[in-house]
């Protein structure tokens, strides 16, 4: 048998057993905060995404401590998400916050789609409309224009648009964090992170009458006590008329790709799977949100996307692709 039919049976017989054993994740998450840099003497804001319960995951036991003198939750209209805000004052010469809480995380898989046939309900209607972020015009809508031919229904363009991104594009391991989703960025280079490929797939969908959302969230451990700083994670959704949301991710099939040196004729199953289904080991933490105007007097400019932890100090944003200059960690154990 040749090496990477086995490399790639290994992952997928991984991926199976863990679904088949339990199909979901439970652990504690600690995110510490400690705005430790030259201007510690300023004031300083923070913002953080704040997960909540839905059909997929549990949130429970939400914590947070810290030396800020005053906070609030806040929701952003566009996407409904929540986040926490907190704010020092100059006078505190050691900013420090602790975000605490239980997560327990279920296999996501949307199998036997049928395409109805059905209308787009009202309130999800704007996932069909461009912005800045998620351009439809230039080279998206002529991409988009080849990629729907000979194709109908929403289900059949979903699966193209999921295709063709596999297909034409690579994920570049030198892209800081989860890349920035610059979709016309992603598609001159044919490559990215997460972030990016997914971008490109909701600008697409979009363009071709496919409701489509990027989701924003964390890998959960898959030891027992894990440092999970590092494994913040993008996918995507489209919206079929008579089933929901369905998740997809064509920039983990690249990952997986490029991980195993794997070519596409390898990775049929997970290709399947990827489509309509996402394993455990993640949580949301935010769905469709870009270019968010952070309440609570967000001084700098709009922000790109709200997953990482954003911080302001003395009105200047800190970079959170930079955990040197911007102290935090996120640590998972098992429960």
């Amino acid at each position: 048998m040749k090496l990477k039919t086995i490399i790639l049976l290994f992952c997928l017989s991984f991926l199976m057993i863990d679904v088949s054993i339990s199909g979901e994740r439970q652990g504690q998450i600690n995110l510490k905060v400690n705005l430790n840099t030259p201007e510690i003497t300023q004031p300083a804001k923070i913002w953080l995404p704040y997960p909540i319960s839905n059909n997929e995951q549990l949130i429970e036991d939400i914590k947070i401590e810290g030396n800020f003198i005053n906070s609030a939750i806040y929701k952003q209209p566009e996407s409904g998400t929540l986040y926490f805000f907190a704010e020092w004052n100059k006078a505190e010469q050691e900013k420090r916050l602790e975000f605490m809480f239980k997560v327990r995380a279920k296999e996501r898989i949307v199998r036997n789609l049928t395409d109805t046939g059905g209308d787009i309900p009202v309130e999800i209607m704007k996932y069909l409309q461009p912005d800045w972020w998620i351009p439809t015009d230039g080279e998206v809508a002529e991409i988009a224009n080849g990629i729907q031919q000979g194709k109908s229904g929403i289900l059949e363009k979903a699966r193209a648009v999921y295709d063709w991104v596999i297909e034409n594009t690579k994920r570049d391991p030198n892209v800081r964090g989860c890349g920035l989703g610059i979709v016309e960025v992603t598609l001159a280079k044919r490559s990215g992170k997460c972030a990016d490929l997914s971008s490109v797939y909701v600008a697409l969908a979009r363009n071709i009458g496919v409701p489509a959302r990027e989701v924003f969230g964390l890998r959960l451990g898959k030891k027992a006590d894990q440092d999970i700083t590092g494994d913040y994670h993008c996918w995507a959704e489209f919206y079929l008329p008579g089933t929901g949301w369905v998740p997809v991710d064509p920039a983990d099939v690249r990952k997986i790709m490029l991980v195993d040196n794997l070519k596409l004729v390898d990775v049929k199953e997970i290709r399947e799977y990827y489509f309509g289904g996402v394993d455990q080991y993640r949580m949301v933490l935010e769905r469709g949100g870009r270019g968010i105007k952070l309440q609570a007097s967000q001084e700098s400019k709009p922000l790109n996307y709200l997953m990482y932890p954003y911080a302001e100090i003395n009105g200047k944003a800190l970079d959170y692709f930079d955990p040197e200059n911007f102290r935090y960690s996120v640590h998972f154990k098992q429960l």
